[in-house]
């Protein structure tokens, strides 16, 4: 008896549902991440082991390279304004709408006041060139750093202070910008380090 044969037909699969969980993954995942922004210092962090995470929001870092230059950073625009105008009030200095509108798109500033207009006159990419990053003044004959962070700490009483410090940045530095937060009160601050791997414990 002859076999029957079963006609074929080419497979049929809708696709539309899965490319919609699949954009509405992807959108999702854009809106939700935090963007890496660019610092104006790089920066190569010791190892420690510590697991303590650093605060997202409400945040100043504080980038210390290892030239000593040291450079601030407010992770909210409304405050970096607020801030801008109390510094260009304590150093007489007047800012354009231009220059005030930069400085809130700014992650990250180093430079001192007396420089900081020019600074945001130029286009982003000339302005996080190495050689216009200067650092902002933190001696003791002129320490502006002292002046940023007490104004920061007025403009949002919530602010967490984050230092980044280069693994070769001189001590002397570092001893300087520890000196001036301890001098503010600023007792309470977090350093960024690289993860390292805890030592294991000997077998008993």
């Amino acid at each position: 008896m002859p076999k029957v044969k079963v006609a074929r037909k080419s497979t049929w699969v809708d696709m539309t549902a899965m490319c919609d969980v699949a954009f509405l993954l992807l959108t999702f995942f854009i809106l939700t991440s935090n963007f890496i922004q660019k610092e104006l210092v790089q920066v190569v962090t010791p190892t420690s082991i510590s697991e303590i995470k650093v605060p997202e929001v409400n945040v100043m870092n504080i980038l210390v390279g290892k030239d000593g230059k040291v450079v601030l950073g407010i992770d909210n625009e409304k405050y970096r304004r607020e801030l801008l105008d109390k510094i260009a009030k304590a150093y007489s200095l007047t800012f354009t709408p231009k220059q005030i509108e930069a400085f809130g798109l700014s992650n990250t500033f180093g430079v001192p006041v007396n420089y900081l207009g020019s600074v945001l006159d130029m286009n982003p990419e000339k302005r996080y060139h190495p050689e216009n990053v200067i650092g902002i003044p933190s001696d003791s004959t002129n320490n502006q750093f002292k002046e940023w962070v007490r104004y920061a700490r007025q403009v949002n009483p919530q602010i967490k202070i984050v230092i980044k410090a280069d693994k070769d940045t001189p001590y002397k530095k570092i001893k300087d910008v520890l000196g001036t937060l301890q001098g503010l009160n600023e007792n309470r601050y977090q350093l960024i380090t690289g993860m390292e791997e805890a030592p294991k414990l000997p077998k008993s």
